[in-house]
């Protein structure tokens, strides 16, 4: 669950509305493991008042975003408005899918395809064949970006300075016993994943899971997705992924950079 302090203080100024992101830091609280909650555990989850917490509550219920049974709180549909708003305007999913549902009908293995918000990726396509991992993959699912393949290839085609900053502020948990454990290690890792323009994560995220990614870049060269196959270890050894599975996925990248350049100018934001 994310706290309300979630806006960088050095960009807060006269303009920022303080309640707007306490708001937003109330419908964050629910997620795939806190369903549904009481009013004391969003305001300990949001760092705000009880008395805050019921006012952010009860405005979201009338305004349809969230239910209650007069004890538990929980989302409703609605609040999928707020995500396809953004969907909506972004070519990226519409372009890639087509060609996601190609590369698995050829590999036989799950692709997606995402893009960097903050520390996170965020699903924004995926063509499944079997569930590998223990959460379940949908477009909104979010993995810290440092251990995941389409995180990396993100993360390396990054201007050097916001590289720097990301850097200065990740905090490296160890998700399995093979995560990096090391802002130097990650980027010497980043560094690899730069020059040779791909990315493998052996189990990191999580144990038996592998992926390999390629960038997606605009028409400017700026990497704005990544996108990957993710396959399990006790099926594809390393070796494989990098002989059998990197050659048509960076195929498949090219093909969608090409849509995306092809695409108006001013639809391919992601």
């Amino acid at each position: 669950m994310t706290g309300a302090g979630g806006a960088d203080a050095r960009v807060r100024g006269g303009d920022f509305v303080q309640s707007l992101e306490r708001g937003l830091a109330v419908i964050r609280a629910f997620d795939a493991t806190h369903v549904a909650l009481t009013l004391s555990e969003v305001a300990v989850a949001t760092g705000v008042t009880r008395a805050a917490a019921r006012r952010f509550l009860l405005t979201l219920v009338q305004l349809g975003y969230v239910r209650s049974d007069g004890r538990l709180f929980s989302l409703t549909p609605r609040v999928l408005e707020l995500g396809y708003a953004y969907l909506s305007s972004l070519s990226l999913p519409e372009v890639a899918e087509p060609h996601l549902e190609a590369l698995v009908a050829e590999v036989n293995e799950s692709s997606s395809v995402s893009v960097l918000d903050r520390t996170d990726v965020v699903y924004v396509a995926r063509v499944p064949t079997s569930r590998i991992m223990t959460v379940a993959i949908s477009v909104g699912t979010r993995f810290p970006a440092y251990a995941t393949s389409m995180g990396r290839v993100l993360l390396a085609g990054l201007p050097e300075d916001e590289l720097d900053a990301y850097l200065s502020r990740v905090r490296l948990e160890q998700l399995t016993t093979r995560t990096v454990g090391s802002v130097a290690s990650l980027r010497a890792e980043l560094a690899r994943v730069r020059a040779q323009g791909w990315a493998i994560v052996n189990q990191e995220l999580e144990e038996g899971l592998r992926s390999v990614a390629a960038p997606i870049r605009d028409r400017t060269g700026r990497v704005v997705g990544a996108v990957n196959v993710s396959t399990h270890a006790s099926r594809t050894s390393l070796d494989t992924m990098r002989r059998e599975l990197l050659p048509p996925l960076l195929a498949t990248a090219q093909r969608i950079e090409a849509d995306l350049r092809a695409a108006a100018p001013n639809n391919h934001r992601a």
